[in-house]
């Protein structure tokens, strides 16, 4: 897994069949409970704020967006909406020009406003997403809200960041991240240093604006275009911080935020690569159990250990020969780690990584090679989308880097290889690019409390594998308005996943504002 901190929801496949439904029960209310206030549009200055507080922002939050029916999304209408570069020097000469889309309310009469989704990443397109939320949300929210999304500055249809072409994206993906020797370190320090460098020659002029701040503030001034005084917005993983900076930003214009898939601002980028790499492998002792109950079970049937261990055989195989797969590429031990942590994100897609590991154990990579390409968003004609792009160069901008080198991963291996035997040492030097990055991060890691915002809602899942469930604690934790839902189950976040109790609470949050007792489980 070739990312500094990859944090990112299974986008349009989040519908999941046959998930357990959990009763809810309540925890300890507290003074988080009280309703927020509405979120529709109640009219004002476009912006929500005082005209002459706007100054030299004026022409972004007066400009007339030009809706029109979307290419290709029956029943959605898009528009082009102009941001700055540089919020700190405003200039039209390199404004930024931000794909948005939206579905209107199906009950017109009965319009709460705008409702802003993100599926995370960062690097996630929006849009893309909001195809699944426009018809795939609960039809109780989707009627009373226009659903509506913005590709974020250099994610997809928005001035995307590039970095490789797609031959040398599939050399780097290839790439073997659990060096054994000097060798192997050195053409993994070349393969990172060549994205970087792709990036700079590629994508100078975005590199330094595609932070999570500058995106928070292109939210709001959607949020003043779509005509609403507060933003009401669901945020899976990655979204969530970028929901938090955004109430953290303009708290006084926080409305209903679900924050679900949390994740911790307060830690670093290393202490985050690490806590990812202890949920991943939280996430497989699940898959294994279930694994284990089945009689044709790739990894054996007599315990999660033994089919850990029979895990590290494979990948041990592919390291020093990767597998065939039908076409010109191999499946290398990276793709083939990225292929199974691909199936962690969702419990629905484990019958398929049981089906691909059985391949491969017949010598067949064509199934772990699929999962990985489904991962890094590579397409059947070999061209992959920027996801990976857009999404180093937040998280370079966003946090100093988690390792400054080699040195620093092999100081790293054994905590990490602590909290995850498995994925561990993968995660370790996966966690490398920005160390070479070209441009120095403007971001810190920091609580945010976001002071005088309307209850917000955060939902964590228990078992969680890319946002582990403690980020929810302590991001709920650290705003002044925290509510903490907890969905006590597998998988990456929780709302419009298929438990009735957790949509029900969010559902009613959206509805009316009155969030769950803080500390409500599922």
């Amino acid at each position: 897994m070739h990312t500094p901190r990859l944090l990112r929801t299974s986008g349009t496949v989040l519908a999941v069949a046959g998930l357990l439904l959990s009763a809810c029960t309540t925890g300890g209310s507290t003074h988080r409970a009280a309703a927020s206030s509405p979120a529709g549009s109640l009219g004002g200055p476009p912006s929500g704020v005082a005209a002459d507080a706007l100054g030299n922002l004026r022409p972004y939050y007066e400009q007339r967006l030009s809706w029109g029916e979307c290419k290709d999304m029956p029943g959605m209408q898009c528009a082009t909406m102009r941001v700055p570069l540089d919020y700190a020097h405003p200039s039209a000469a390199t404004d930024l020009k931000l794909a948005v889309a939206r579905k209107r309310a199906e009950d017109s009469g009965k319009r709460l406003g705008t409702l802003l989704v993100n599926p995370g990443g960062p690097g996630g397109s929006a849009i893309d997403y909001l195809q699944y939320a426009a018809f795939g949300y609960p039809s109780a929210v989707t009627s009373r809200y226009d659903m509506a999304a913005i590709d974020p500055r250099g994610v997809a249809r928005s001035e995307p960041v590039e970095c490789l072409s797609d031959r040398q994206m599939d050399a780097f993906t290839a790439t073997d991240v659990t060096p054994d020797d000097g060798a192997e370190v050195n053409a993994l320090v070349a393969a990172d240093k060549e994205f970087a460098g792709g990036c700079e020659q590629r994508s100078a002029k975005l590199l330094r604006h595609v932070s999570t701040v500058e995106s928070a503030r292109d939210m709001d001034v959607f949020r003043a275009l779509a005509g609403d005084r507060k933003l009401t917005y669901v945020g899976k993983s990655y979204g969530t911080f970028l929901g938090a900076t955004y109430a953290e930003l303009f708290p006084d214009k926080a409305g209903r935020l679900v924050l679900d898939g949390a994740v911790d601002p307060s830690i670093s980028a290393l202490e985050a690569s690490r806590g990812q790499a202890s949920g991943f492998e939280i996430a497989f002792d699940a898959f294994a159990a279930d694994c284990i109950t089945h009689r044709d079970c790739p990894l054996g049937t007599k315990s999660t250990e033994d089919a850990g261990h029979r895990l590290d055989a494979l990948f041990e195989r592919l390291d020093s020969k990767p597998l065939s797969t039908g076409s010109a590429r191999k499946l290398t031990e990276a793709l083939a780690t990225t292929g199974v942590i691909a199936a962690m994100y969702d419990e629905s897609t484990w019958p398929t990584l049981r089906a691909a590991l059985t391949k491969a154990n017949k010598g067949d990579g064509s199934g772990l090679l699929a999962l990985s390409d489904t991962y890094y968003e590579r397409d059947s004609r070999g061209h992959y989308d920027n996801l990976m792009y857009a999404n180093a160069a937040v998280n370079c901008l966003d946090l100093p880097p988690a390792l400054s080198g080699p040195q620093a991963a092999e100081q790293s291996v054994a905590a990490f290889t602590e909290e995850s035997p498995h994925f561990g040492k993968n995660l370790v030097w996966s966690s490398m690019i920005c160390a070479y990055w070209a441009v120095p991060p403007t971001g810190r890691p920091h609580r945010i409390e976001a002071a005088g915002a309307d209850p917000i809602l955060v939902v964590g899942t228990t078992r969680d594998p890319a946002t582990p469930y403690e980020w929810a604690e302590s991001l709920a934790g650290q705003l002044d308005s925290g509510v903490l839902l907890t969905y006590d189950g597998d998988g990456h976040t929780a709302y419009a996943r298929g438990s009735d109790c957790i949509d029900s609470a969010v559902n009613r949050y959206l509805l009316e504002g009155t969030p769950p007792a803080d500390g409500t489980t599922c």
